[in-house]
């Protein structure tokens, strides 16, 4: 009887049932944070921060309790067109010198079930921290052919530029940044 109880904690312990850390999967490149902003209201310049990393605990059983934090190398980032990333890296934009780095912790994970959520957190951007919304899609989660276990999740949300000290007039079709987040996380 205690063999059969050992062996029931061992399988539920190795479950996606129980809290588990997860590292973001950038080293294969499953994981990206992207952007997209309007372009004097007539289309979007599109980019990306090419380098990001970061870890997540989540529990299929206990969503609420999932955090995740991720830091940014501002410096990274990528629009496909040099001059223009060298300018939104300057002052007037990311000022990556003085702020190298960005980063979010979460606050709090909300189920709103049917595989969505509501994360909260803080980002930290320019030097200057506020607490931001991030509407979440779990993508799915299981075992990957290498034996690992794995979950993803994609998320969305808008920031104000001002918000974070970015004043360059882009036209008033340029005053927010919208974020797309995909993250794939491989447990620990």
């Amino acid at each position: 009887m205690k063999f059969k109880s050992l062996a029931l904690a061992a399988a539920l312990a190795s479950s996606p049932l129980y809290a588990a850390n997860y590292v973001i999967d950038t080293a294969g490149a499953h994981a990206s944070v992207n952007f997209k902003i309007s372009h004097l209201g007539y289309s979007y310049v599109l980019g990306r921060f090419n380098t990001f990393a970061g870890e997540f605990s989540y529990d299929a059983a206990a969503p609420q309790d999932s955090s995740i934090s991720l830091t940014i190398d501002t410096t990274s980032l990528d629009s496909n067109h040099a001059e223009r990333d060298k300018h939104l890296r300057s002052d007037d934009f990311l000022s990556v010198e003085n702020y190298p780095e960005a980063s979010f912790v979460s606050t709090s994970f909300e189920d709103l079930g049917d595989n969505k959520a509501k994360l909260v957190g803080d980002l930290t951007l320019r030097g200057v921290t506020k607490s931001i919304e991030i509407d979440v899609t779990k993508v799915g989660e299981g075992t990957d052919p290498w034996g690992g276990y794995r979950v993803g999740f994609e998320g969305t949300t808008a920031l104000a530029l001002k918000d974070y000290g970015i004043d360059y007039n882009l036209g008033p079709a340029a005053e927010m940044v919208y974020m797309d987040l995909h993250i794939e996380g491989v447990r620990q």
